[in-house]
């Protein structure tokens, strides 16, 4: 079952489109066409859900300054028109958006059906691993994509282009110059910032892949107590502090880049894609494999692919797995 915010859509609507100024109680009540007590409980259920919502005597409410509760109305903000947007679905928190976005394929959702959420109690990585999402922090989201003719291996290229759109979204918002360790982590200085999880369903009736769901989850801001001790030298963030309808611009500005790349022929995003690799010329660690080798990684073929050579010669091209960059080696 798909978990919703809550019933106070339309005041959080009024708030949001007001940002600038403040509205009355009175105006508030009247438009919604409830009492202003009523108005009140409803402020007060949605600061309790975490909305900052301001109030002064004589002067009215309105959202925050620094307000950036994820919402359908603040990403549709940021789109661009070409976005083939089919339905925004946004949550206060859900275990998992790649979860909820499987739900709503599997009962025939369109493509470009769209989950964002404010926190994921539940969040996964690659190889069945957690993913750290709290609350007021990152900037999660899952699309549903129904590629015509996909095969398994078109997952690397959805993984790819994603992390490419990644990159162009952190670049839009900030100052900050992002790169890609192959094949869907993308870091900024060295630290993680960005974790990608391309996740397909095989229709046997079809003889093909049916629906795959892309979910992405970036730090916009570093977490209220900070990383957990496993994370802290590990990971980073988009912005160092919170600004106004960053996270909203941040995944909107994703689905903008993800829309280009998406359908863009891919000899242009290949090209980037090597340009950005943080791994190719470099030493690596190919960490798939029963005993870990050290190889040099030579390129990305057109499937994704990562071609290395291992330290006695032997070339191999990795469809999938997990590499460690050693980001202080080049050619030599």
């Amino acid at each position: 079952m798909i978990e919703s915010n809550d019933a106070n859509d339309e005041l959080l609507t009024l708030l949001d489109r007001n940002r600038d100024r403040s509205v009355s109680g009175e105006a508030l009540a009247a438009t919604l066409g409830i009492t202003r007590a009523a108005v009140w409980k409803r402020l007060e259920r949605l600061r309790a859900l975490g909305y900052e919502i301001e109030g002064a005597t004589k002067r009215g409410y309105r959202l925050a300054p620094t307000s950036d509760f994820i919402s359908e109305l603040g990403v549709r903000r940021y789109l661009a028109p070409s976005v083939p947007l089919a339905r925004l679905v946004a949550l206060a928190e859900t275990d998992s958006t790649n979860n909820v976005a499987r739900e709503l394929a599997a009962q025939g959702a369109p493509e470009w059906t769209v989950v964002v959420a404010n926190r994921q109690r539940a969040g996964r990585g690659r190889f069945g691993r957690s993913f750290f999402s709290p609350a007021d922090s990152g900037a999660y989201m899952s699309v549903v994509l129904r590629p015509r003719s996909m095969r398994s291996e078109d997952g690397a290229r959805i993984t790819t282009q994603a992390a490419l759109a990644v990159c162009h979204a952190i670049e839009r918002v900030s100052d900050k110059r992002a790169g890609i360790k192959w094949v869907n982590d993308v870091l900024i200085d060295g630290k993680k910032v960005c974790g990608i999880l391309t996740e397909a369903s095989y229709g046997v009736e079809i003889g093909a892949i049916d629906y795959a769901v892309l979910g992405v989850g970036i730090n916009a801001y570093p977490p209220k107590d900070g990383f957990p001790a496993e994370l802290a030298s590990l990971a980073t963030s988009v912005h160092a502090r919170r600004i106004g309808d960053g996270r909203n611009r941040l995944i909107g500005e994703f689905l903008t880049a993800f829309s280009r790349l998406y359908s863009s022929p891919g000899a242009t995003w290949r090209a980037e894609y090597r340009a950005r690799s943080l791994a190719l010329g470099r030493r690596v660690e190919v960490r798939s494999l029963a005993q870990p080798r050290m190889a040099r990684a030579l390129d990305v073929d057109e499937e994704c692919r990562l071609v290395v050579e291992y330290e006695n010669g032997e070339r191999a091209t990795l469809s999938s797995g997990e590499i460690s960059v050693r980001l202080g080696d080049g050619d030599d």
